[in-house]
């Protein structure tokens, strides 16, 4: 289950789609107790999330090949026995008061900072933190967001506050596209008496939205807000992070044979795709908003609409959730005739050094 977002301890996510907060505790922890956890990619900021020379780990893992990651002590079963039994031996123990306080005003500056997020109105498109953030303040404290791709993922890892064990429901393995509806579904089923908020962004949607039949015909009523990026915005940011101009990310006609990227911004033939139309067609009572305040008024309306219901909104494609210093290891290639690209290598092999492995000596 999901930990509440207002504990004063409580420093949010870590990693590469984690939080200021959490990244600073991890960067000069000098004893690491990882439950559950494969310690992936994204999870260690591509390994470079630990860097106090004498760091140590201890992993709570059913897996004994989790467990032992990271040269740690491990101790492999259960994560609740095993922690009851470890707080028994801990009993009397505190952290140092200090330690405690710093991570209080870690934790009160990083609610500072998603607050700001959520106070954003961009225009003439809303932004994706601002959404976020509606459908976070408007919802029920137990009711059931899902997600599972694309660019929402990490944005909702760093802003989404929970405020039930159950409230914060993605998929994370794979980011695998079009699990959203169909997971929401299966979700709304154990959990018929909880709102469900499916965020989807219309790569996904794209990938698999047949379950908005199956959903109306079962009378298992789902919340689908679905943001339109005009194209897929998270491998478009990508790209651009690497010095590139995103390849086939944008719902246009190719310009005498090739992709407009991202930098033609307007200067493009537009496909002729209607996603709310789409969402009608199969069945969904849908909304159309063009505002942040239309936004506010369909999440209030579709508390009394009879079947699944859809929250159409265009989202500005470029304005992202900054990532809070941490790395994601992708490699760039080194020879290239576009100079974006060879400085975004350049960057890049400067922060190869600090990936740290944990291996044997």
């Amino acid at each position: 289950g999901s930990l509440r977002y207002d504990h004063p301890l409580n420093l949010g996510a870590v990693g590469a789609t984690g939080t200021f907060a959490a990244n600073r505790a991890a960067k000069d922890a000098d004893l690491v107790i990882g439950i559950g956890t494969r310690y992936s990619d994204f999870t260690t900021s591509s390994k470079t999330a630990f860097q106090h020379p004498e760091v140590r780990f201890i992993n709570i893992n059913v897996a004994s090949f989790d467990a032992s990651k990271h040269l740690a002590l491990p101790l492999v079963g259960d994560a609740r026995a095993t922690l009851e039994e470890l707080i028994t031996l801990l009993d009397g123990h505190s952290v140092d008061k200090s330690y405690r306080a710093h991570s209080e005003q870690l934790h009160s500056a990083w609610d500072a900072e998603v607050e700001r997020i959520y106070a954003i109105r961009n225009e003439p498109l809303p932004s994706q933190g601002e959404l976020i953030g509606a459908v976070n303040e408007l919802s029920a404290p137990d009711a059931i967001m899902v997600c599972a791709a694309g660019s929402l993922p990490g944005d909702l890892h760093k802003l989404w506050r929970a405020r039930h064990p159950k409230n914060y429901h993605l998929e994370y393995g794979y980011s695998c596209m079009g699990y959203e509806i169909a997971g929401g579904l299966g979700i709304k089923m154990a959990a018929p008496d909880r709102d469900v908020y499916v965020m989807v962004g219309d790569g996904s949607y794209l990938m698999m939205n047949s379950e908005i039949v199956t959903s109306i015909q079962e009378n298992y009523k789902l919340v689908i807000v679905l943001l339109d990026n005009d194209g897929y915005k998270s491998i478009g940011a990508l790209s651009r992070s690497l010095g590139q101009d995103g390849f086939g990310t944008r719902y246009a006609y190719p310009s005498n044979g090739v992709l407009p990227g991202d930098t033609a911004g307007a200067e493009v033939q537009a496909l002729p795709v209607d996603l709310a139309a789409n969402a009608r067609s199969l069945g969904a009572h849908v909304i159309e908003c063009k505002t942040y305040a239309d936004f506010v008024t369909a999440l209030d309306a579709v508390r009394t609409t009879d079947r699944t219901s859809v929250i159409y909104i265009q989202n500005d494609r470029y304005v992202g959730i900054p990532n809070y210093e941490s790395w994601w290891d992708v490699p760039i290639a080194e020879v290239s005739d576009m100079p974006q690209v060879e400085a975004a290598h350049a960057d890049w092999a400067k922060m190869r050094p600090q990936e740290r492995y944990f291996l044997l000596q």
